[in-house]
Formats: C-alpha cells, sequence, structure tokens
C-alpha cells in the first residue's frame, strides 16, 4: 500500500473537499505506465506544487472507486481546486504539459 492510498470513496471525497488543491492518481498493480509516471508524479507535486495535496487510489484493490470517478483506464490523474475538478489526463500524461496547465490555478490560489 502507498503512503496517502485512499481506500473508500468516502476518503477520496474528503480528499478533495478539504485540500485547495489536490490530485488523484489511478493506477494498478499490474499498469507498466503507472509504475513509471508515479515517481515523475510524486516529484513534480514536491517539487513545484508543494502545498497541492496528492492521493493514490489503486484500480485494482478497489474497482468501485474509479468506476463512481468515470476513470476508465490507467493511470489516471484528476487534479482539482477548491473541490471542483480542473483538469484530467489518461494513459499518455506528459509531466511538462500537465504542469503547464495547473501553473496558473496553482498560483491563483496560493499565491495571494
Amino acid at each position: 500500500m502507498l503512503e496517502n492510498e485512499l481506500s473508500t470513496i468516502e476518503e477520496i471525497e474528503k480528499h478533495i473537499s478539504e485540500e485547495p488543491a489536490a490530485m488523484v492518481y489511478f493506477y494498478n498493480d499490474n499498469c507498466a505506465p503507472c509504475h513509471s509516471l508515479r515517481p515523475k508524479v510524486i516529484n513534480l507535486v514536491k517539487e513545484e506544487f508543494p502545498k497541492m495535496k496528492l492521493a493514490f487510489v489503486n484500480t485494482l484493490k478497489y474497482p468501485e472507486l474509479p468506476a463512481r470517478f468515470n476513470v476508465f483506464a490507467n493511470p489516471t490523474l484528476i487534479t482539482f481546486f477548491d473541490g471542483r475538478e480542473y483538469k484530467r489526463e489518461s494513459k499518455y500524461i506528459s509531466i511538462p504539459q500537465l504542469a503547464a496547465e495547473i501553473e496558473r490555478p496553482y498560483s491563483l490560489i496560493f499565491d495571494n
């Protein structure tokens, strides 16, 4: 089990609603892109968006969770600002492009 791994819909909804900037990473253990992307996403959040909270959902262990969030592919990253979905990326995710797309709303929330 990963650190910050969520296992219930209530945990995910709490993560989204209580954090001004939240990211949920849907993955499974049999997904090679999931494994290669995970450290890049962790590093991105840690280095460029330190106030964003990152959580993980294992779609094999908890199959009802991706269904609730309309996630049909692994990996899927969903970024939320102020409780609302802002950006959704699946499968082939460009870290530089993702960083560029979430930089502005992140700075609007935290640079005031």
